[in-house]
């Protein structure tokens, strides 16, 4: 088993172990260290042999895993792109969802939603589980090209609320209030777990690595790469979903009570809840389900349950 995953099922065992890590790992900072640095780090982990049974005490060694679980793919042992590695999620995301938030034409809002959606199907891309696109390019390309369809038609239904807005006279307050205000919310969060699962539909079509309790490989599960994409599917709606919902209630809420009354502070205060629930929401959808997720006997295919008498498996959720 990879140090990473290891790592995570020592130490990631609750939502709140989860959290706090997360908050950790996702230091901005990390991203400073060289590709030498991260290659050292991960040679001395993978050198030291340790069973991780315990959590870890010493801050030098976990230091080292922090770098780790931020720069390096647990499936392929390969460095992650600087942009698109877990520290670099919220600085590049965070302007793309408040550009994607505001009202503009129709067209503006599609080049706004699609370069959106365009990052966080590249960061899904390269934090997927590694299994099926190990060695078989043909699998790669089908990936890519099912993630720009998907991004593609993301953005246009994006824009559907806008679109609407536009052609129709809504003379309904309550009307014009959902279409506005509450509709564009549930809509993007949906978009981004349909590109989770678009782009990762390579995992529960042809399954992904499980591991025992000791990390051998015993078999590859197509069951296991379903619960991995809908758990992580489940996440980025949640993350999202709940950052473009929060911060239209907060000022329309603020705009009744007449607390705010200029056009220029309301734009300033949606970009401060914007990116206050992004920020504390990244942690908490990411800590939701365990990193090193874990698959019953009874939930695998009879194939695999034939070559061992373990009760339960370990596998890569991704990211």
């Amino acid at each position: 088993m990879d140090p990473n995953l290891r790592f995570w099922r020592a130490e990631g065992q609750s939502f709140l172990q989860r959290f706090l890590l997360w908050a950790e790992v996702l230091d901005p900072l990390l991203l400073l260290e060289s590709a030498d640095e991260i290659r050292k780090t991960r040679l001395s982990i993978q050198s030291t042999g340790k069973t991780l049974s315990e959590p870890i005490q010493n801050a030098q060694t976990k230091r080292a895993f922090l770098l780790s679980l931020s720069s390096v793919h647990p499936d392929t042992d390969d460095i992650i792109p600087v942009l698109f590695r877990p520290p670099a999620f919220l600085p590049i995301s965070l302007p793309l969802t408040i550009t994607s938030s505001l009202q503009h034409q129709a067209r503006h809002s599609f080049i706004y939603q699609f370069l959106f959606h365009l990052y966080t199907t590249g960061f899904t891309l390269f934090n997927g589980n590694g299994t099926p696109k190990a060695d078989d390019h043909s699998i790669q390309e089908k990936q890519i090209f099912l993630s720009l369809g998907a991004v593609s038609y993301a953005a246009c239904i994006g824009v559907v609320p806008l679109v609407f807005m536009n052609r129709y006279t809504l003379k309904s307050p309550l009307t014009h209030l959902i279409v506005k205000n509450v509709l564009p919310a549930p809509l993007l969060g949906l978009m981004t777990a349909f590109t989770v699962v678009v782009t990762r539909s390579p995992e529960f079509d042809n399954g992904i690595e499980v591991m025992d309790r000791n990390g051998k490989v015993v078999g590859v599960s197509q069951k296991a790469g379903e619960k991995a994409v809908k758990e992580t599917a489940i996440s980025r709606a949640v993350l999202f979903g709940t950052t473009f919902f929060l911060p239209p209630v907060v000022v329309y809420l603020v705009e009744r009570a007449k607390m705010i009354k200029t056009p220029r502070t309301l734009a300033l205060l949606r970009m401060f809840v914007i990116t206050s629930v992004l920020t504390g929401m990244l942690p908490v959808s990411l800590s939701m389900f365990p990193q090193c997720g874990v698959i019953k006997r009874a939930d695998l295919e009879p194939e695999i349950l034939s070559s061992t008498e373990e009760t339960e498996f370990f596998y890569n959720r991704g990211i």
